[in-house]
């Protein structure tokens, strides 16, 4: 069973977008139970099919499409969670930080499972969605030299000689719930898949909650449009390197770690 940490949102400045929903969270010495979760859950969370979310206990292997995990949050607004569990508390954060991406992807989640069970198997757009909502990082951007360094592995010269050009100009924001549970105890090697979003340079002069908002906006946006999304569409981002993230990447030597920064024989784009 999992300990309880009082304070653990100020743990990590990974953090930083659930700080403001969980805040009532360190009040309690103890883990919260499903009724204080759900306590939380003001102002009201609809699904995309228009039904109240609300946190609920895990249930039996589901024996038909309408049982499964996705398909009980779209249906119903049924999101199981485990009791005492940092996976699934991160992910009932989620729910209350990205309230619209998350029942965009839930909504995408059925589609595909949907199409997938008339096909008789499962789809790559599905893959896709689960690595984001698990492991996604949303990359936001003013400068495309700074983008491209990211997409190119250039992990030295974007996080520590561009170390200045960073500030007002690139973001990075932890969405997915595995990645969150990972943070409680960092370690090399620890590595995010990043959703690219260009956005202006007055996005980064915004309050936190200010731009968590226009996130959970911009991220809807992109997973509602209906545009395909596959694994090629996320880039890797060694969350550890993100200067402020990790106290010893505040020297240079840090980025030399060719085991975690590791080089791209090839550019992920066209020339």
């Amino acid at each position: 069973m999992d300990e309880w940490r009082q304070n653990f949102l100020h743990g990590s400045p990974m953090f930083e977008p659930l700080r403001g929903v969980g805040s009532g969270l360190a009040e309690f010495d103890r883990w919260p139970t499903l009724a204080e979760l759900n306590a939380l859950l003001s102002p009201e969370i609809l699904t995309a099919s228009g039904v109240s979310v609300r946190f609920v206990a895990q249930g039996t292997k589901p024996t038909c499409l309408e049982e499964k995990y996705e398909a009980r949050i779209y249906l119903r607004g049924e999101v199981q969670t485990r009791s005492e569990n940092w996976h699934d508390l991160f992910n009932a954060l989620a729910w209350l930080a990205f309230p619209s991406t998350k029942s965009a992807l839930n909504a995408r989640h059925f589609e595909s499972i949907t199409q997938s069970s008339e096909a008789g198997n499962r789809d790559k757009t599905r893959d896709a969605l689960t690595l984001f909502d698990e492991s996604g990082v949303v990359v936001l951007y003013s400068d495309n030299e700074l983008a491209g360094l990211l997409q190119d592995f250039k992990w030295h010269e974007l996080f520590w000689r561009k170390r200045q050009s960073l500030i007002g100009q690139m973001g990075f924001l932890v969405f997915g719930h595995s990645l969150n549970e990972k943070a409680l105890n960092p370690y090399i090697g620890m590595t995010g898949k990043g959703l690219m979003i260009k956005v202006s340079s007055d996005f980064f002069s915004s309050g936190k909650v200010a731009q968590s908002e226009i996130v959970d906006e911009l991220l809807t946006e992109r997973f509602s449009s209906g545009l395909p999304i596959s694994n090629q569409d996320l880039t890797p981002v060694p969350l550890l390197g993100v200067p402020g993230w990790c106290k010893d990447n505040r020297l240079e030597v840090f980025y030399e770690n060719t085991g975690y920064f590791r080089p791209q024989i090839h550019s992920r784009r066209s020339s």
